[in-house]
C-alpha cells in the first residue's frame, strides 16, 4: 500500500501506463541492444547470466534452498556442491565454455546441483527429458554432441543398449544408484558422491568469462518430424524471464492501484512446490531460477501426486504452487483437501497446457488470499511471455493475457499481414527471451525464425485491451498436462504395427489435463477382429514415451475421412473420435 513517502497508484492505469512506471524503476530499467541483427528492447540489470545468477543466491546463506523428501540442503551448502562439481567439470573431465553437458534425471538435488554447475563455467546444459525411451535419450544426446553425461540410474540402465553410439560422449556422472547395482558404462563413468569428493578442497567455481549473448541452453521439444528440435538459448534468454516475471507481479499491484510491498530481508522466506519436471522450460526456468534468485525454499517433488502435494503444503508451508494447470486441479478438487491445512498459499501459477475458464474463479472461491496467474510461453521464448494474472484472469479468464514489459506481439494472417483487433492469426512474438534458433536445424530455423519474431503456430486474436487469446494451433500437435505430443510422432509410431494402414492422431479434450492422446487407425483387411485396443498401446508402449500414448485407439475398418486434396481432415475427424471416446467408457488422468 501507499505511505507516507510513497505517492498513492490511481486506479484504472492501463497496461503500457503500467510498464511505463515499473521500467522507471532501476531493476526494470530498459535498453535497446542490436541482437543478431535486429533491435531489441532488454532490461538493463547487471544480471545477465547464469553464473551471475548462482552467485547472488549465495547472499542467501543459512536459508534452506532446496528439500527432497527427507534431505534439506542450505543456499550455503548448495553452494559448496556447485562449487565441487563446476572444479571437477572443468579442472577433471576437461569441461570448457561451450560444451554440452546434458543432465538426463528426474527431479533430484543433483539436477541443481548440476545445472548450476555446468551454466557457472560457460558451458551449454541440455536439460533432457527423463520420460523419454533409451532411443530417444539417445538421439537427443548425439544430436547435441554432449560431452558429458548427468544422469540417474535408471536413465543410464534405459541407455545401456544405446551407448555405443554416443561417440563424443566422453564422461558420465551418475548419481542415486542402488545398493549392489552393476551399470556397464563405455565412457568414463565416475559417481556423483565421487565427483563431489574430487574436488571438495575448492574455494571457488573457475574463473571463465561469460556473457548475456554467449549460448547457455539447449532446450528439446518435440519435432513436427518425429525428430526433436533443440532450442538452442543464450544466458540473455534464461535471465530475462526472471525480470519478465517480477515486472508482471508488480504490474498486478499497480492495476489494482497499489505499489507492491517494499522489500523486507527479515520477512519468512516463500517455499516453491517443484512438482513440474526441471527438464522443462517451465520447471527450469521460471521456477527453479527465480526460486534460487530470490532465497526461496524449493520442495522437489519426484513426481507429482495430489496426496502427497497435499502433506507438503502443509509441512513446508508452501506458498507457492506452479506448473501445469492439472497440478491446480488435483489439489483443488482432492476429496481429502479440507483435511490439510493449505492456508500458506498466496499464489497458484500455471502454463503449458490449455486452462479451463472456470480455474481462476475456483482458486479465488476455495483460497480467497491466493493469486491465480496464466502465464503463456514456448520452450523457443523461454517460458514467459504472456500473462494474466489476479483481477484481469477474472476478469478475462479466457485470454492468456498480456505481453510482458520486454516482449512485443503481433497477429498475422495468411497474407502476412497484420490482423485487425479480434481477427484470428498466427500468433508472432519478438523479445530477448526468443532463443537464436534450432540446434543444427537451419531450415527448421529458418521456418520459424523471422527478423527476431517467433513464429508460435498458435492462432490467436487480441482485444480492444491488448489482451491474447489463443484459438487454436496451426502446428498438429497437442499438449497434455504441459507435455508438446506432435501427431505425426504419435502416427508414425503407430505405423509400424503390422496391423495397421492408417492412422491419426487427435486430442481428446481433458479439463485437468487440458488434453489427452487419442487416435483413430484403420485396419488391414487380414487383421480385422485379430488386434484389440490393448495391443496396440502395448505395442506404442515400446515405441514411445507413456505420455504419448494413446488413451483411446477407435479401430475401424473404412477409411478415415480425408479433405478434397486426400489428406486427412482432423477437423471433421476429431468430434468423431471424441464420440466413440464417449461411449461407455471412461479416460482416466495418468500420472
Amino acid at each position: 500500500m501507499a505511505t507516507a513517502t510513497q505517492p498513492a497508484i490511481p486506479k484504472g492505469l492501463t497496461m503500457d501506463q503500467c510498464h511505463a512506471i515499473i521500467a522507471k524503476n532501476p531493476v526494470f530499467a530498459l535498453e535497446e541492444k542490436d541482437i543478431r541483427g535486429v533491435k531489441i528492447r532488454v532490461f538493463k540489470n547487471p544480471i545477465q547470466t547464469l553464473r551471475a545468477v548462482w552467485q547472488a543466491s549465495r547472499a542467501h546463506g543459512e536459508h534452506i534452498s532446496v528439500v527432497y523428501e527427507n534431505e534439506r540442503y542450505t543456499f550455503n551448502e548448495q553452494n559448496k556442491r556447485v562449487i565441487a562439481i563446476a572444479n571437477t567439470l572443468y579442472n577433471i573431465k576437461g569441461a570448457r565454455k561451450g560444451d554440452r553437458v546434458a543432465i538426463a534425471a528426474r527431479n533430484l538435488p543433483e539436477w541443481i546441483v548440476c545445472f548450476w554447475a555446468a551454466a557457472s563455467i560457460g558451458c551449454i546444459v541440455v536439460p533432457i527429458n527423463a520420460w523419454l525411451t533409451g532411443a530417444e535419450l539417445e538421439y537427443c544426446i548425439r544430436d547435441c554432441g554432449a560431452k558429458v553425461l548427468v544422469c540417474d540410474a535408471e536413465r543410464l540402465e534405459r541407455l545401456q543398449p544405446h551407448l555405443a553410439a554416443l561417440k563424443e560422449l566422453r564422461h558420465v556422472i551418475v548419481c542415486r544408484v542402488p545398493a549392489g547395482a552393476r551399470l556397464q558404462c563405455p565412457a568414463n563413468l565416475i559417481s556423483y558422491e565421487d565427483a563431489l569428493s574430487a574436488s571438495n578442497g575448492a574455494n571457488d567455481v573457475p574463473d571463465v568469462k561469460i556473457d548475456a549473448e554467449d549460448e547457455a541452453t539447449i532446450f528439446y521439444t518435440s519435432g513436427t518430424t518425429g525428430r526433436p528440435k533443440g532450442a538452442l538459448g543464450t544466458n540473455r534468454n534464461f535471465t530475462t524471464s526472471l525480470f519478465a516475471g517480477a515486472a508482471g507481479q508488480v504490474r498486478s499491484f499497480l492495476r489494482r492501484g497499489e505499489l507492491p510491498p517494499a522489500p523486507n530481508p527479515s520477512a519468512p522466506k516463500m517455499a516453491t512446490l517443484l512438482a513440474i519436471p526441471l527438464f522443462h522450460a517451465t520447471g527450469c526456468i521460471s521456477s527453479l531460477q527465480s526460486s534460487t534468485f530470490a532465497g526461496n525454499k524449493i520442495v522437489m517433488m519426484y513426481k507429482f501426486e495430489a496426496l502427497e502435494a497435499l502433506k507438503l503444503i502443509q509441512k513446508e508451508k508452501i506458498t507457492g504452487v506452479g506448473g501445469v494447470p492439472f497440478i491446480a486441479w488435483q489439489i483443488l478438487e482432492h476429496p481429502q483437501r479440507k483435511d490439510f491445512d493449505l492456508s500458506s498459499i498466496v499464489g497458484f501459477g500455471y502454463g503449458g497446457a490449455p486452462a479451463a475458464v472456470t480455474l481462476a474463479q475456483k482458486i479465488s472461491k476455495d483460497f480467497p488470499l491466493a493469486t491465480a496467474a496464466n502465464g503463456y510461453g514456448l520452450t523457443e521464448s523461454s517460458a514467459l511471455t504472456i500473462g494474466n494474472s489476479g483481477e484481469d484472469y477474472i476478469r478475462k479468464p479466457s485470454s492468456i493475457g498480456y505481453p510482458t514489459l520486454v516482449n512485443d506481439v503481433r497477429i498475422v494472417g495468411e497474407d502476412g499481414k497484420d490482423c485487425p483487433v479480434n481477427e484470428i492469426g498466427e500468433l508472432f512474438i519478438k523479445g530477448p527471451n526468443i532463443v537464436k534458433g534450432y540446434w543444427n536445424m537451419p531450415e527448421a530455423t529458418a521456418k520459424t525464425f523471422e527478423n527476431g519474431w517467433l513464429k508460435t503456430g498458435d492462432l490467436a486474436t487480441i482485444d480492444e485491451e491488448g489482451f491474447v487469446y489463443i484459438k487454436d494451433r496451426a502446428k498438429d500437435m497437442l499438449i497434455r498436462g504441459g507435455e508438446n505430443v506432435y501427431c505425426v510422432e504419435v502416427e508414425n509410431a503407430l505405423y509400424t504395427h503390422e496391423a495397421i494402414m492408417d492412422a491419426a492422431c487427435v486430442g481428446l479434450p481433458h479439463e485437468v489435463l487440458g488434453e489427452e492422446v487419442a487416435a483413430s487407425v484403420q485396419i488391414k483387411p487380414q487383421y480385422w477382429g485379430k488386434v484389440t485396443e490393448a495391443d496396440i498401446q502395448a505395442h506404442m508402449k515400446t515405441k514411445v514415451a507413456g505420455f504419448k500414448v494413446p488413451v483411446f485407439i477407435d479401430l475401424r475398418q473404412e477409411s478415415i475421412i480425408r479433405n478434397a486434396n486426400g489428406k486427412i481432415d482432423k477437423k471433421l475427424l476429431r468430434p468423431e473420435v471424441i464420440a466413440a471416446a464417449a461411449k461407455g467408457r471412461k479416460v482416466f488422468v495418468k500420472l
